[in-house]
């Protein structure tokens, strides 16, 4: 007998199931099962035909693919979430009795959820865990700029508060830091971790507000944040082993102090107090070791070979940007955010400090000679030192997003600073702002300089080479020139005595000379006319070549295709519309100047 296939037993309609399916077989609640699923990293599946992988409804569901599912049932954590369901009853049933003593041992024995498996499961390769850095630290600077709530707790907060600080320690140790921006959602890093680029944001500091579940759930976050302490744990123990840190590293300020827990402003000058102080090492000269044999390597490549010489421009560039601000002291007003600049200032070589009076961790005095820059975010100051430079925050990103210390004149105290453009900006992006093109333009045009290690016997070696080429392009133009001459002298000579050959000749010439003249007549180039493109033409050319090129692609791929072009469309149409914005900024502007030209012009006229 042929095996009859039933309908929705084989291919799609057997490899999904619901949701409510998935909770049935593991036999967990919405709360336990989202949270397994966090922790795990299955998400739902989108299935090619839905209608088939639900069985012919035609509702949208959310659904799970069977072997994923198949996968949790063998997860140990699955029989702890059982356990809490059986021990929240039974703690329940003692409060309902009134019986507390019952009700404490139970909820001591409480079972604890042990993530140290799924890390090892999720990242074979502590590179893999690297490259998820970028989540985790972003959720938990977040958590730690958050009080103590019913969902989220003191413990959770304290927690991401310490490991935050840890990873901020290890930026600066090895100095690791590469870009900064300013948007309105906080400070955006980035850094250079094992050879991997992580960006994180730290959000700028606000007090808390409480929002509603149908906006923010927290339960969920909660689920992420409890699998990125333990992720960032892990992460921060390697980090420091590899530059030979002590962990759990021993700050000078107690960061986990009684009177942090209740006063955020002494929980946030205690953090940055904490980021002002070097940690204990147990060698120190293995990070300097380290880079520098890093260095040479890139540096001893093949010089002939391009990608050689972009590694070695890379080498040295980086190595400049390590030590940007070495050998500067920069001194804080009580106006200006501390901690993101802070933490910037140290990774790049500099010592930092703020008044010693209204915050903790100051390791020098306002009145300190050897302050470079003050660091200053108000119109005036009353008074101020001709020893250094006060400038406003911006100057401190923008010069790390350059490379190079800028100049100050632009970012005075009270003048109107330049956009700050962002470092993140990709090379095929479809909209550039006019500052960073006329930015890129100037760099593009500008003269090549003498690379470092070329000493002076070299230089003069190369001015000689020069000379000499100039004398031997001399000697040939003379020589050049009293050839000329002897033979217009042979001309003039033959033209006196003309022989019955030389006449020959000369009729010879004479019609190819008038051949010529006819064919360049033939040839003669005419002064053309401009042609003027149609754009509607051009537009449906364009419409034609790209049903043509949709055409070609396979079937397979047309979903793919689609998803690009769609990528495309919505691209150029955000860089239209910024365009436009600028557009429209710019015409504003010039309306102003205009009126105030105006508003000018009738003062000198009215006095």
């Amino acid at each position: 007998m042929v095996k009859r296939n039933h309908k929705y037993q084989s291919g799609e309609g057997a490899q999904y199931m619901t949701r409510k399916a998935a909770m049935r077989k593991l036999q967990l609640s919405m709360q336990d099962f989202r949270r397994l699923c966090i922790l795990k990293g299955i998400y739902p599946r989108e299935p090619k035909h839905r209608v088939i992988a639900q069985r012919g409804s035609t509702d949208i569901k959310i659904l799970f693919h069977k072997k994923d599912i198949t996968f949790l049932l063998h997860e140990p954590i699955v029989w702890t979430l059982r356990d809490r369901k059986i021990f929240n009853r039974r703690i329940a049933h003692a409060r309902a009795k009134g019986n507390n003593l019952l009700k404490n041992v139970r909820m001591a024995n409480y079972p604890v959820i042990k993530l140290d498996h799924i890390i090892k499961e999720r990242f074979p390769t502590f590179l893999d865990a690297v490259k998820e850095l970028d989540d985790c630290m972003t959720l938990l600077f977040l958590f730690s700029t958050f009080p103590a709530t019913k969902v989220i707790t003191r413990d959770l907060t304290s927690l991401s508060r310490r490991l935050t600080i840890e990873f901020m320690h290890y930026v600066i140790a090895a100095k690791a830091l590469r870009k900064v921006f300013v948007s309105i959602k906080g400070y955006y890093f980035q850094a250079d971790i094992k050879g991997e680029l992580v960006t994180w944001i730290v959000p700028h500091y606000y007090p808390y507000q409480p929002q509603k579940k149908e906006y923010v759930d927290f339960k969920i976050m909660r689920s992420f944040a409890d699998f990125y302490t333990v992720m960032a744990g892990f992460v921060n123990f390697r980090l420091y082993n590899s530059l030979n840190m002590v962990y759990p590293p021993t700050f000078s300020v107690s960061v986990d102090s009684e009177e942090s827990q209740t006063s955020e402003e002494t929980f946030v000058s205690e953090r940055i107090a904490a980021l002002n102080m070097d940690l204990l090492r147990s060698d120190q000269t293995a990070v300097e070791e380290e880079d520098e044999s890093i260095d040479f390597q890139l540096l001893d490549g093949d010089k002939d070979s391009d990608q050689a010489r972009k590694l070695r421009e890379e080498a040295v560039n980086q190595n400049k940007l390590k030590t940007l601000f070495k050998g500067l002291k920069f001194f804080i007003n009580r106006e200006v955010p501390r901690e993101p600049l802070v933490f910037i200032i140290r990774c790049f070589g500099g010592r930092v400090s703020w008044d010693k009076n209204l915050f903790v961790g100051a390791t020098f005095d306002e009145t300190d000679e050897t302050i470079t820059h003050q660091i200053v975010d108000r119109p005036s100051l009353s008074k101020q030192y001709i020893s250094r430079d006060y400038v406003q925050p911006q100057w401190i990103f923008d010069s790390v997003n350059q490379r190079k210390l800028l100049p100050t004149n632009k970012y005075f105290i009270g003048a109107v600073l330049p956009p700050h453009l962002s470092p993140f900006n990709r090379d095929d992006a479809i909209y550039v702002p006019p500052e960073e093109a006329n930015m890129q333009a100037g760099e593009e045009f500008e003269k090549p300089t003498r690379e470092e290690g070329i000493s002076d016997d070299e230089d003069e070696e190369e001015v000689r080479l020069e000379d000499g080429r100039k004398q031997v392009q001399l000697d040939f133009a003379l020589e050049k020139a009293f050839r000329e001459e002897n033979a217009e002298e042979q001309t003039v000579a033959e033209k006196e005595n003309p022989k019955e050959s030389d006449v020959e000749d000369a009729q010879e010439v004479d019609e190819q000379d008038a051949k010529r003249k006819e064919k360049k007549k033939k040839m003669a180039v005419v002064s053309g006319k401009i042609y003027k493109e149609n754009p509607k033409e051009q537009k449906q050319l364009t419409k034609q070549e790209e049903a043509l090129r949709a055409r070609m692609v396979k079937s397979k791929h047309k979903k793919l295709y689609r998803k690009m072009m769609d990528k495309q469309k919505k691209a150029t149409k955000e860089a239209n519309l910024l365009k436009e914005k600028r557009q429209q900024i710019d015409k504003k502007k010039r309306q102003e100047q205009t009126e105030k030209r105006k508003a000018e012009r009738k003062k000198i006229l009215a006095h």
